[in-house]
C-alpha cells in the first residue's frame, strides 16, 4: 500500500501537465472561410467570373486613360497619374456591386437551402461570400497597379502608403457590399439586383473626382460631388499613392465607412435570417 502510494507520488511529481489547449477560432469564421474558399475555387474555374476579376480594371484604365486623357489633361501620361487611383476606387466599388448578384444568384439556386442542412454557424454562407469577394477586390486591384505601372504610372510615396490606400478601397468596397448584400436579401432575382445596382454605383462614381476634377464642373453639381465619399476616397487613394494631403480625406472616407457598416451589416444579418 505504502508503495503504490509513494509510486503515484513520484508519477504526479515526473508527469508534467497536460499542455493548455490552443484557442479555437470561432465556428463561424472557420466555417465562413471554408466557404469564401469555395466562392474563390468557383471564381477561378469560372470563365465569366475571371475575366471580370482580371479583364474588367484592364479595359477600364486603358479606356479612360486613351480615350479621356488627351482631351481632359492634354496628355494621356498626366491623365494616367490623376486617373488610375480614381479607376481604382471605381473598379472596388463596381466590384462590391458583385456579392449581392452572387448572393442572388445563390438564393435562387437552392444552395442556401443545403448549406442550412449542414452542421455550420447559420452565419457562415454570408460571411464566405463576403470573404471571398474582398479577395478578388484584391485581386482586381492588383491587377490594375501592374497595369498602370507598365503603362508609366509611378508611385510618389513608399510602400506603406500604397499598402494603405489599397486597404482603404478595401474597406470602403467591405461596407458598400453589405448594402449589396441586404439589396439580394430583398430582391429575389439576380438581374434585378444588377440593375439596382447600376442605380446606385453610377450616381456616386461618375458624379465625383475620379475621373475629372471636381473644379470643373458647375456650381450645382460641384457641392455634391465634394460631398461624395467616393471623392473623398478617390482624394485619399491620390494623396498615398502620388504624395498631397490625405487625412482629412482619409477621416472623412472610414466615417463614410463605418456609417454604411454600421447600417447596413445588421440589416443584411436581418433580412438574411429572415429570407434562409
Amino acid at each position: 500500500m505504502t508503495t503504490t502510494t509513494e509510486a503515484a507520488r513520484r508519477n504526479a511529481v515526473t508527469t508534467p501537465p497536460p499542455a493548455p489547449a490552443a484557442p479555437r477560432v470561432p465556428s463561424a469564421l472557420r466555417h465562413g472561410a471554408t466557404l469564401a474558399r469555395r466562392g474563390i475555387v468557383k471564381t477561378i474555374h469560372s470563365p465569366e467570373a475571371l475575366l471580370d476579376v482580371t479583364l474588367q480594371p484592364v479595359i477600364f484604365l486603358l479606356l479612360f486613360v486613351y480615350v479621356f486623357g488627351g482631351a481632359i489633361s492634354g496628355d494621356t501620361a498626366t491623365y494616367l497619374n490623376f486617373a488610375l487611383p480614381g479607376v481604382l476606387v471605381q473598379t472596388f466599388v463596381f466590384a462590391s456591386a458583385g456579392t449581392g448578384v452572387a448572393l442572388a444568384d445563390d438564393l435562387s439556386t437552392g444552395i442556401f437551402d443545403r448549406f442550412r442542412s449542414l452542421p455550420i454557424a447559420r452565419s457562415a454562407p454570408l460571411l464566405g461570400a463576403i470573404g471571398a469577394d474582398l479577395v478578388r477586390y484584391l485581386t482586381s486591384g492588383l491587377i490594375m497597379l501592374g497595369l498602370g505601372v507598365l503603362l508609366g504610372f509611378r508611385f510618389g510615396t513608399n510602400p506603406l502608403a500604397v499598402l494603405a490606400g489599397l486597404g482603404l478601397v478595401t474597406v470602403f468596397a467591405f461596407g458598400l457590399c453589405w448594402v449589396f448584400t441586404a439589396l439580394a436579401m430583398v430582391v429575389r432575382q439576380p438581374r434585378s439586383v444588377q440593375g439596382l445596382s447600376a442605380l446606385i454605383m453610377l450616381p456616386i462614381t461618375f458624379g465625383s473626382n475620379v475621373f475629372v476634377p471636381a473644379e470643373t464642373m458647375p456650381s450645382w453639381l460641384r457641392w455634391f460631388v465634394e460631398l461624395n465619399p467616393v471623392s473623398k476616397l478617390s482624394d485619399a487613394v491620390r494623396g498615398l499613392f502620388t504624395g498631397g494631403p490625405v487625412a482629412g480625406h482619409a477621416t472623412a472616407a472610414l466615417l463614410a465607412s463605418a456609417v454604411i457598416i454600421a447600417i447596413f451589416a445588421p440589416l443584411a444579418v436581418t433580412l438574411y435570417q429572415r429570407r434562409t
